[in-house]
């Protein structure tokens, strides 16, 4: 009877073993993954600001008055 207990006691501390490190692996992956994608995603961010500021300001306005007259024609 002894021996069946520590069988059972050692299964289930490699069991519990196994969760934790699988655990604390997940957890590690999803931190570098999470800093890998704000890397890359603030280069893109930036990226994207510098072209909104070379946008000439008169081509924006004529595509918001063109977005504006397309609104109003269907509510006539």
């Amino acid at each position: 009877m002894n021996e069946m207990m520590s069988t059972g006691i050692e299964i289930m501390l490699v069991g519990m073993g196994t969760v934790f490190l699988f655990l604390a692996m997940l957890i590690v992956t999803v931190n570098v993954m999470s800093k890998i994608v704000q890397h890359f995603l603030s280069q893109k961010i930036n990226e994207q600001s510098t072209l909104v500021h070379t946008i000439d300001p008169s081509v924006i306005a004529a595509i918001s008055t063109a977005v504006h007259h397309y609104r109003n024609k269907d509510a006539s």
